[in-house]
């Protein structure tokens, strides 16, 4: 199953550059900003009942029988409602005709995406990992093979992707249901007024978390397609398709340590030592992939051999200053996990929520002049801001000490692979030797700035 996922996932990425190349970046954009405004407001299709559901029948599995015949009417009209309310927004912003019919078919998507994932987890809760596993990439495979198909015989569109998505999706979602019917047995409608008021009332804090997280991750794209043009929003979404790979790493690794960080909840002593590691952990790899990217941002837009030369240059530059972004959160990520873990979840929140205002107001004034350039730099702003104040809270509620002398050995580690990657691309100037030259030098570097410890390794192999 992780073999699966190393090649279905990774594979898609290069998929999307190759259909971003073929439709052209003002179609892409269209498309990227329409799926974007869906992902916005997603939580309004599920409400939270997707995690409240897992969390429940994981603890008490007769909270199946007990409470789903109420719980899938309610996802049931979640599911007809929000494309009304995605279609209504769309056309409250600006858009018309043809476009809002591509809005209903990805919202109609997503809808049923999110029921998938609300399915997903009652698998999940019964310990069904293997089926969960295969059905986590089935979706990405069915349309993969869609796609491809679609390029073979020349007839990839922007409408032709949109269905294919669509029936990508629908395809799982059949399978799934009936797979849990098999598993579980058919469920028998049964709507009860009080169990949905007392669902409702445990799932809405998740619905907020996630309509938050969703305004931060995807507002961006919405408005550069709004306030600029959608050509910038395609560009944008090329550049931030590579940063959303990367960060799957910091996706990994820190519910780890969220987990850990819990478990030590009141232990000062022993969050500082795991914090302190994990800062390490975190921060090491991102830090390779940074500079790479730096120096070598062009070489992952090869499959842009319908763009102009100046496309290219503009989605590398706002690659590279949105991978600064990654490594501000490669510092600085696993102290919102420390905070949240320890029960501080409401002050990371205002923190998300006042990114949001400061990231609206930017894009406001900027991206009209200066486009995707501006997104990007503004996305950077806001993280700084917030980084700043996970620092401050960490240091005022946690009582654990924060490790200044790591965090200066990380920049000192990062400083000289930079000035490595510079002279071997001023010596060999080809990227994949000076990948591999810079990366063994990398290694000597962190021991040279004590980030790694020889001491501490001998420690790690003899345990």
């Amino acid at each position: 199953m992780v073999l699966l996922n190393l090649l279905v996932k990774p594979g898609w990425v290069v998929v999307e550059n190759l259909v971003q190349d073929r439709l052209g970046h003002a179609a892409y954009g269209t498309f990227g900003a329409l799926l974007s405004l869906t992902l916005i407001f997603s939580a309004f299709s599920d409400l939270g009942l997707t995690q409240f559901s897992t969390k429940r029948v994981a603890a008490s599995p007769g909270f199946l029988d007990e409470y789903f015949p109420s719980i899938l009417p309610l996802r049931g009209l979640l599911s007809v409602v929000f494309p009304v309310l995605i279609v209504a927004t769309g056309w409250l912003i600006g858009h018309r005709g043809h476009t809002l019919y591509l809005l209903a078919i990805t919202a109609v998507g997503l809808t049923l995406t999110q029921y998938i994932q609300f399915l997903r987890g009652t698998l999940q809760a019964h310990q069904r990992f293997n089926t969960d596993a295969l059905l986590s990439v089935l979706e990405k495979a069915l349309l993969l093979v869609m796609v491809l198909s679609l390029l073979g015989i020349g007839r990839l569109g922007l409408d032709s992707y949109v269905y294919a998505r669509a029936a990508a999706t629908a395809l799982t979602f059949a399978l799934l249901y009936g797979l849990v019917s098999w598993f579980f047995g058919w469920v028998r409608y049964r709507l009860r007024w009080e169990q949905v008021r007392a669902v409702l009332k445990e799932s809405l804090p998740f619905a907020v978390i996630a309509l938050v997280y969703g305004i931060n991750e995807k507002i961006d794209v919405v408005m550069i397609e709004r306030l600029a043009t959608p050509t910038e929003a395609g560009i944008y979404v090329g550049a931030y398709r590579w940063i959303d790979a990367i960060m799957m790493y910091l996706w990994t690794v820190l519910p780890l340590f969220f987990a850990r960080f819990a478990r030590v909840t009141g232990e000062p002593a022993a969050q500082r030592e795991l914090l302190w590691f994990g800062q390490r952990v975190v921060t090491v790899p991102l830090l390779f992939v940074g500079a790479f990217v730096l120096f070598r941002a062009e070489v992952l837009f090869w499959q842009f051999s319908h763009s102009s030369p100046a496309e290219v240059a503009r989605m590398a530059l706002c690659l590279r200053v949105l991978i600064v972004n990654v490594l501000v959160h490669a510092f600085f990520a696993i102290y919102s996990n420390l905070l949240t873990s320890t029960n501080h979840e409401r002050a990371v929140s205002w923190l998300v929520a006042v990114s949001i205002a400061l990231n609206v107001g930017l894009n406001l004034v900027l991206l009209p002049r200066f486009g995707a350039v501006a997104a990007a730099l503004d996305t950077l702003v806001c993280a700084v801001v917030v980084s700043v104040g996970y620092l401050w809270l960490v240091h005022r509620r946690t009582g654990v000490a924060i490790p200044w002398l790591i965090l200066l050995r990380l920049l000192l580690a990062f400083g000289l692979l930079c000035a490595a990657f510079w002279g071997l691309r001023l010596v060999v100037n080809q990227w994949l030797i000076e990948a591999v030259l810079a990366g063994l030098a990398f290694v000597g570097i962190l021991f040279l700035t004590g980030v790694v410890r020889v001491r501490e390794l001998r420690q790690a192999l003899g345990r």
